[in-house]
């Protein structure tokens, strides 16, 4: 079963357009993508375990900053 995509392909070409690259491989922009995720999925996870932690249901952008800082 083919994993479910949350970006879309053309605004993050968009995204590698403005940081230069004039022609992006399909294959390039898929890799991205699912990295994206993956890294989305990790910090959101361990954002909400630092709002059950303060006892809260709100993920705050807080809690996200401290997830990307590693904490």
């Amino acid at each position: 079963m083919a994993k479910k995509r949350y970006f879309a392909w053309s605004p993050l070409r968009a995204v590698m357009k403005d940081a230069g690259a004039k022609i992006v491989a399909r294959d390039a922009l898929a890799h991205l993508i699912a990295w994206l995720q993956d890294e989305a999925v990790r910090v959101s996870k361990r954002a909400y375990t630092l709002t059950k932690h303060a006892g809260r249901k709100k993920i705050t952008k807080g809690d996200i900053n401290l997830s990307i800082k590693g904490y």
